[in-house]
């Protein structure tokens, strides 16, 4: 198994969106990118952390590779807004990729540069691209909010589209459907 780490808005969307892809064993929504250790979720909304809400991924690359996963990442959210996804407004809705390795660093640079030389977005990509550190999980009751909770207002409006759209534009990475 590898791991991975994406923050782009809320993690729940993110969480939800990525679960749908055969051989992602696990996702954990968690805090990273920041200056404090053991941050709640609290303390990351009043931006005094400096943390991202992120997650992290634990994923199978004999099932999908890393570059399918940044895809997916970059198609469900805007790499070119700044500390905004949506309704959520604030730094630790930023978009960034936090790689665990040279080969993930390499590969994610490689990504955005394509997705900037073929103009892909209206405007320039500022997703950041750092070195992963310390990864804090967040509060149980963010853990798989999505499937606990899809009836909830914010679920049916912001996660719910984005998992509709990696089920029917990455059809060929989902996982089968129980």
């Amino acid at each position: 198994m590898e791991r991975a780490t994406f923050a782009g808005g809320c993690f729940w969307c993110i969480d939800a969106a990525l679960e749908e892809l055969d051989g992602v064993q696990s996702t954990t929504s968690g805090y990273t990118g920041g200056h404090e250790s053991d941050p709640t979720y609290e303390e990351v909304c009043r931006e005094t952390t400096g943390h991202a809400e992120a997650v992290r991924v634990e994923f199978d690359p004999d099932v999908v590779a890393y570059a399918d996963l940044l895809e997916v990442f970059f198609s469900i959210h805007d790499p070119t807004t700044e500390d905004r996804q949506g309704p959520d407004v604030g730094s630790q809705y930023r978009s960034a990729v936090y790689y665990h390795d040279d080969a993930q660093r390499e590969t994610v640079e490689a990504f955005v540069d394509e997705l900037e030389s073929a103009e892909v977005y209206d405007g320039p990509i500022v997703t950041e691209i750092e070195p992963v550190g310390e990864f804090y999980v967040a509060e149980e009751y963010h853990q798989d909010y999505f499937e606990k909770n899809p009836d909830k207002p914010y679920c049916a409006a912001q996660v719910l589209p984005k998992v509709e759209k990696v089920r029917e534009e990455f059809r060929d990475l989902t996982a089968p459907q129980q």
